[in-house]
């Protein structure tokens, strides 16, 4: 068959040809999953964030700071705090550090923050502490002396005591917020709906887990992350600042109260990926 000389293929046409397949080839190799040919581009692990909630609260408190962080493509989990004694209490957190693989940003609220100073001692995974609204005791000091360090808090005067049997004989006493106080106490930015329900449903502390030494202060060796509430009437805001200077945290302060992650979750998150963008380098 006679082609038309206009088809027949020339020296130039092949240089085209060439040139298309070499730029095919480079179009491939650029598109290709980074991780099947080079290592070296892999995006770092994102850290599982930790978040441990303190007394009168449980773990629903952390419900708008979950939702953010897992938006934005952190593993998060919120396990239960007991509230029944510091040393029991950072034993129980300690054991569950231990089934999270990978590094973990470790968040604390109010008394959680005392649980997760002494948890993360000898936790390696944990890379970062973040104390919102939180207890950051030294060895030998206790959440109830740190909360009259300075004047301000107001706590004592709305606890309504309740007595429960211990299991090796005895009572303890439990501390509940008087449900009429509740909002004004804790949360007195939050709206009187989800504060009504927060007092209905509040975890009660045992009196003596306030009460209690810490034996252990990770924030001296683990960097650490402070967002101080400036209207907080449980743990005053100069004691917040007081432990956040101490232990050198990098801090944010916020006009809100002791309820700050439910109130204001998206600044609680903001400070815990702060946190959490220091342990991948980026």
């Amino acid at each position: 068959m006679n082609v038309p000389a206009a088809f027949r293929p020339t020296r130039k046409h092949a240089v085209i040809a060439g040139a298309l397949a070499g730029v095919a080839a480079l179009s491939l190799a650029v598109t290709s999953p980074a991780g099947a040919t080079d290592g070296h581009h892999t995006s770092p692990q994102k850290p599982t964030v930790v978040l441990v909630h303190g007394a009168f609260a449980d773990s629903s408190s952390w419900n708008g700071v979950i939702e953010r962080l897992r938006h934005d493509g952190y593993p998060v989990v919120a396990p239960a705090n007991p509230l029944r004694g510091l040393t029991s209490d950072a034993d129980y957190l300690h054991s569950f550090l231990k089934s999270v693989k990978g590094p973990v940003v470790l968040a604390g609220h109010s008394y959680g923050g005392a649980v997760m100073s002494q948890a993360a001692t000898d936790a390696p995974n944990v890379k970062a502490l973040v104390y919102i609204a939180a207890f950051a005791p030294d060895k030998g000091e206790t959440a109830l002396e740190l909360s009259n360090k300075f004047p301000g808090s107001t706590l004592g005067d709305v606890l309504n005591p309740v007595s429960f049997p211990l299991p090796g004989g005895g009572t303890g006493t439990d501390l509940y917020i008087k449900t009429d106080k509740f909002q004004h106490q804790f949360a007195a930015d939050v709206p009187t709906k989800t504060a009504d329900l927060m007092a209905a449903t509040q975890r009660p502390v045992s009196a003596s887990a306030l009460e209690e030494k810490a034996t252990e202060a990770a924030w001296k060796t683990i960097p650490s992350w402070n967002l101080v509430t400036t209207q907080d009437l449980n743990i005053p805001p100069a004691s917040q600042r007081f432990m956040a200077e101490r232990a050198h945290s990098h801090t944010t302060e916020i006009k809100a109260s002791h309820a700050v992650s439910v109130s204001r979750p998206g600044p609680v998150t903001r400070v815990i990926e702060q946190a959490a963008r220091s342990t991948t380098g980026r």
